[in-house]
């Protein structure tokens, strides 16, 4: 029978964040598939693990992901850390569980830690919606899509940065989503840990002069759906009804149907859709 692949998280700050379960899955295990097996064995030694490790990250993901699905295959149990959190979120964990799932070995998750959910907790905004970027790409035309489609988000969004990007970041945020409620989290679960309720426009200013230290979690608050909906009619009613019906009517709709659209897209009734057409 094929091994389990466990997917471990760990703590993303305060070393006490470990659960009981994952010390005891990561002494259990045949093998520990870490990030940075530099950065991991310091929390093995504060555990007592002896566990034998192996590098598995970004720049090796595909061929050492390969190798241990083979140990997998054979009946070994491998457990995976990633340097901060729970694997797979935002790191190379997510391809090694796709190459389980085809090769049919077993996966299951040990959860604990997770920044984009500790943040979320900590911003005092919204958490019943949220919409979870991670880092934005550094690709100039994809980081635009990517903002175009976050300044339309009526969810509150959570995102992933590194200190030395966070005042440029915020700035493209505020310019493109607006001056929404924000929060900007640091040092999570650390003796200096901060979770600085602001606008994106104060956040940019506070930071351009306050050097921001640590890994940085952005939480922004959603487009309010009102806002959303006086944007759609607006953009609507600079047509006029005959030309928002043919829209519809040369898509496929029925009269009845069309006009019915109409009416809503404009808040108006369809009587009035009605009476401008006659």
């Amino acid at each position: 029978m094929a091994g389990t692949l466990y997917l471990c998280a760990t703590p993303i700050g305060n070393l006490e964040d470990m659960t009981f379960r994952a010390v005891r899955t990561l002494k259990e295990a045949d093998l520990i598939a870490a990030e940075d097996t530099r950065n991991s064995i310091k929390l093995l030694n504060h555990y007592e693990i002896k566990t034998p490790m192996t590098s598995y990250h970004e720049y090796n993901k595909i061929d050492k992901g390969k190798k241990l699905v083979e140990l997998l295959l054979e009946g070994r149990n491998v457990a995976l850390i990633t340097d901060a959190g729970t694997p797979g979120i935002s790191d190379p964990g997510e391809e090694l569980v796709k190459m389980c799932y085809e090769a049919g070995v077993p996966v299951t998750s040990v959860p604990g830690a997770a920044a984009c959910i500790t943040a979320l907790t900590l911003s005092g905004l919204s958490t019943r919606r949220f919409a979870f970027e991670a880092f934005l790409p550094l690709d100039k035309k994809e980081r635009k899509e990517i903002l175009e489609e976050l300044a339309k988000e009526t969810r509150t969004v959570v995102l992933y940065e590194a200190p030395h990007r966070l005042v440029r970041t915020l700035k493209e945020l505020a310019e493109a989503m607006g001056d929404r409620k924000a929060a900007v989290c640091r040092e999570l679960t650390k003796r200096h840990e901060t979770a600085f309720a602001t606008t994106l426009e104060d956040a940019c200013i506070y930071y351009e002069t306050s050097e921001p230290k640590g890994e940085c979690v952005i939480v922004v608050e959603g487009k309010s759906r009102k806002a959303v909906r006086d944007e759609a009619r607006a953009r609507w009613e600079e047509l006029s009804i005959e030309a928002h019906m043919e829209q519809y009517l040369s898509a496929g709709m029925t009269k009845k149907d069309a006009m019915k659209q109409v009416a809503k897209d404009r808040g108006i009734g369809k009587r009035e859709v009605y009476q401008a057409l006659l």
